[in-house]
Order: C-alpha cells, then sequence, then structure tokens
C-alpha cells in the first residue's frame, strides 16, 4: 500500500547519504545539483532504509512516478524508466523531453541512459531525432540489442520499429521563439571557437590565427587547459533528469533523460548517454549521478571515478566527503570558471 511519502529538498553540500544494504551513495559535484528524496518511513524503518527514489532537481512529480512503481514490486530499472518518462511527459523545466533546448538549427534532440547495477547493462540513445521517449528507448536498446548505444536518426528509425510513437516533431513553439530570438541577436553567445565569423551567425569557417576570439564564451589559452564557459551554462541551458532507485530487492539502477544544451552546434551529444559522466550504478558499490556542464564531465567521468573509489575501499570506513572532493579536485586541476564544476 502506498503510504504518503515524506519529501525533503536538499542542496547538498557533500552530504553523506549511505544506504543499507548496497550503500547507494549520491555524491554531487556540481552547482545547482539539487536532488530530491522521497521514502516512506514506515518502510524504511522496516526493511532497512530501502526502496529509495533520488533524483536530481525538484522534479517531485517524476520521484513520485518512480517511487509507486518500486513500491508496487517493480524492480529498479522499471522504476528509473517510470521516473523518467515522467519528467520527458511534463517536459521538466524545459529541459528534458520534447519542445526544449534547441540547436543551432532550431531543432531539438533526446539524450538518454539506462543502467542496470546488477548486471552492468547500459541502453543509450542519443542526438536522436524525432522521437520523445528518450529513456524508454534506452531501454529498448538495452533489453533488444548487444550494443550500448544508438545515435541520431539511426536511433529514431530503431526505437520506432520496436513500438515507440513517431516520428513526431520534438520542437515547440518556445523552442522555436528562443532560437528566433538567438538567431536575431546573431547568433550569440554559441558554442564555436577558432572560427570566423566571431560575431554573427554562420557559415563558420576555422580560424588561421588561433590566437583571441573575441566576440565568443568559449576560448582556450596559449597551452589549451583553461576554459571558460560561464555564460553559456547556467541552470535552465543543460540541465538532465539524473534519477536513481534501490528496488525491494537491494538492486540499484540509474537513468538520465535531456534534450541537451541550448544552441548546440548540431550532433553534440552531451554526459547524459555516457555511462559514468551523467550517472553511474553497481549493485556492489552504489549509484552516482548529477547534471552540470557535460561537454567538461565528459572528459572526466566523475560518476565513474567515485564508483571506482568506493569500490577499494570498506564504505562503512568511508568519508564520502573526501572522495567527492577527489572527484571535483581531478576537474579543477583542469578547468577553471567551469559553472557546471563547483560544488555549493
Amino acid at each position: 500500500m502506498f503510504v504518503e511519502p515524506a519529501i525533503e529538498n536538499i542542496i547538498f553540500n557533500y552530504s553523506e547519504f549511505l544506504m543499507a544494504p548496497t550503500n547507494l551513495i549520491i555524491a554531487p559535484l556540481f552547482l545547482f545539483t539539487l536532488f530530491s528524496l522521497v521514502r516512506v518511513q514506515e518502510g524504511v524503518e522496516d526493511s532497512g532504509k530501502y526502496p529509495i527514489v533520488v533524483s536530481t532537481w525538484p522534479f517531485l512529480e517524476a520521484v513520485r512516478a518512480a517511487w509507486e512503481a518500486v513500491d508496487k514490486g517493480f524492480n529498479a530499472v522499471d522504476a528509473v524508466v517510470e521516473g523518467c518518462s515522467a519528467c520527458e511527459e511534463l517536459r521538466c523545466d524545459g529541459t528534458v523531453g520534447p519542445g526544449g533546448s534547441p540547436d543551432e538549427n532550431g531543432e531539438t534532440t533526446i539524450d538518454a541512459l539506462l543502467m542496470n547495477g546488477a548486471t552492468m547493462e547500459v541502453g543509450a540513445v542519443a542526438s536522436m531525432r524525432y522521437v520523445k521517449d528518450g529513456i524508454k528507448a534506452a531501454r529498448l536498446v538495452m533489453q533488444h540489442t548487444k550494443h550500448t548505444m544508438l545515435v541520431g536518426e539511426r536511433a529514431s528509425i530503431f526505437a520506432i520499429s520496436m513500438g515507440l510513437p513517431g516520428p513526431t516533431n520534438l520542437s515547440s513553439s518556445e523552442s522555436m521563439e528562443k532560437w528566433t530570438r538567438w538567431k536575431e541577436n546573431n547568433c550569440q553567445p554559441n558554442f564555436r571557437k577558432n572560427v570566423v565569423p566571431v560575431d554573427s551567425c554562420g557559415p563558420y569557417q576555422p580560424k588561421d590565427n588561433l590566437g583571441h576570439n573575441k566576440g565568443i564564451c568559449s576560448e582556450a589559452n596559449s597551452i589549451g587547459t583553461i576554459e571558460s564557459r560561464t555564460c553559456l551554462v547556467g541552470p535552465h541551458s543543460h540541465d538532465t533528469i539524473s534519477m536513481a532507485v534501490i528496488d525491494k530487492m537491494g538492486h540499484v539502477a540509474v537513468g538520465t533523460s535531456t534534450n541537451g544544451a541550448t544552441f548546440k552546434i548540431s550532433g553534440r551529444v552531451g554526459d547524459g548517454p555516457i555511462a559514468g559522466s551523467a550517472a553511474y550504478a553497481d549493485d556492489g558499490v552504489g549509484a552516482c549521478g548529477a547534471t552540470g556542464d557535460g561537454d567538461i564531465m565528459m572528459r572526466f567521468l566523475p560518476w565513474y571515478l567515485i564508483n571506482s573509489i568506493l569500490n577499494f575501499h570498506y564504505l562503512d570506513q568511508v568519508n564520502t566527503n573526501k572522495i567527492s572532493e577527489k572527484g571535483k579536485s581531478a576537474i579543477k586541476k583542469k578547468i577553471v570558471f567551469c559553472v557546471g564544476c563547483q560544488v555549493r
């Protein structure tokens, strides 16, 4: 029976969550990462702190959907799908599901990931066009192929052939209006660098002199180790739902779904569908997930890093603050002024 859940909205500052029996750990490293925790208090007391549902941002309806599923006996994987699907339907924050984050051409595409911590199976779709059900498409990849990821229009064809609705126009009046305003503003800001023109829309060509790039946001210094992206990455330009579930059997799973970075270059794939970058799950260790600047997160695989560190320690003797600090330090050594790489 579903009991009214206790709901807490928490801004983590490397908060520690060790959840028996599989020690599910959510260790967010990135600014603006808001996790919503829903649990049935009686169930937690009676069964040893599970099932558990955790998600980035205050996407409470998505968390409730996952909770209702896992409370009915769904396994962790299917509960994650229920939760992320709810967020896709609701178009959470305009950054999940259809109708948001237009690319340079005004098109909305979907990235999604599903990972089973019991079997280490992963299914993912990236830059998927014409199909709005990203997390369900990721599950189809996991269940009906020997691959890990399908991309682009071929991912769409696969998803539709396996029964998902489509083709569907993923744009909305809001996304097209946003894209039109951006075009009228000379396509500023954008994700281009070392190209001309620098202060208007393309077509773009490589710049012969790779020195200064006045007029664009992203630039590299002379040795290529400093990158500034603060004017492109904000709380409503890149969000992902990253959800972790521990089911009644003690198994963990994670999932993500996003329509990516606003005004990204067409064809760009973010961290969302990359295991270890946006999320990671391993029954023997735990599950991690977050949202942030995906182009930077992909370079460091922070959630795989944290799981790997935990895998070589006794979890009851581990200070998760220190482990999270290691994950952050790995990024901060190389990247500065990164909005998506700071801790609140």
